[in-house]
């Protein structure tokens, strides 16, 4: 039988409310709290986002939900305010910036209403390298941002953005 983890990290329907799941948010809360009063530290980063290039910056503060789906390549800066629901793969390329204040959430909620109120799901992100993500934007689950691409500040991500396109706005769109 799978475990609500188990489900959470393949896609699937799952509770949040399970006793582990509360567990490693209170966990990564207790060490986001760190993280965010004494500033980047090597140590806390490990802990906190084991699968990520020791190259990584984090302009405090910042937010996850559980570190553990945060995937990055070399060369990752998040500035400050930055927010990710991570119940779903987060795969960061090398040599991408965040703005202040981006926000990228893998959750999602069944649209069915019975459903919805004990169930959530996530719907991984991927983000390409040489990206620059704008100060504001936020990224839907869902969505794959190719190499090289910037997104404008404050653009909403609905969609699938090709290599090498800058889009902007809400929703986000190319510019021509």
């Amino acid at each position: 039988m799978e475990s609500e983890k188990e489900k959470m990290l393949a896609g699937k329907l799952y509770d949040a409310r399970d006793k582990e799941l509360v567990e490693d948010r209170a966990r990564t809360k207790y060490h986001l709290k760190q993280l965010n009063n004494i500033g980047t530290s090597h140590h806390i980063l490990k802990v906190l986002f084991p699968h990520v290039h020791h190259s990584l910056y984090i302009e405090p503060p910042f937010y996850c939900d559980y570190g553990f789906n945060i995937f990055c390549g070399e060369n990752v800066f998040f500035n400050t305010n930055c927010v990710v629901l991570d119940v779903a793969k987060v795969k960061i390329g090398s040599h991408v910036f965040f703005g202040p204040g981006v926000q990228i959430y893998t959750a999602t909620h069944p649209l069915e209403f019975s459903i919805r109120r004990t169930l959530e799901q996530g719907k991984p992100i991927s983000i390409g390298d040489d990206c620059w993500i704008g100060g504001g934007a936020i990224i839907l689950p869902g969505v794959t941002i190719g190499n090289r691409c910037i997104v404008g500040a404050g653009s909403v991500v609905t969609k699938d953005v090709p290599d090498d396109t800058i889009v902007s706005g809400n929703p986000a769109r190319k510019h021509h």
